[in-house]
């Protein structure tokens, strides 16, 4: 899975915009201003930093090694995922939309 495949998925979130608040290197994905993804750029494999529910993120993290607390993030509210293959595109796409829905549910 490569950065752009995974930008272009975030990018098409209703009204999810491209920041970069801790300047370059680190991709941060917004919907109204909150953040719901931040890649880190230039980074092979690629890897991603998610929302999660905190029960959830327990379970992701002791059923798969590329999971792991959000690094530099709220350990119990985000996940950091390495795009290495253990998660195949469709379980990765259901945990962006998953990060998504939880910081736009916030917002309404």
């Amino acid at each position: 899975m490569d950065h752009q495949t995974v930008e272009t998925y975030l990018l098409s979130m209703p009204n999810s915009r491209l920041d970069y608040p801790f300047g370059e290197g680190v991709a941060v994905y917004k919907v109204k201003d909150k953040m719901f993804a931040l890649i880190a750029e230039g980074k092979m494999p690629v890897r991603i930093s998610l929302k999660c529910d905190p029960e959830l993120s327990k379970v992701l993290r002791e059923k798969y090694t590329e999971v792991m607390e959000g690094y530099h993030l709220n350990k119990k509210h985000w996940n950091t995922i390495i795009l290495s293959g253990q998660l195949d595109w469709d379980e990765v796409q259901g945990l962006i939309r998953h990060s998504y829905d939880l910081v736009a549910k916030q917002l309404s």
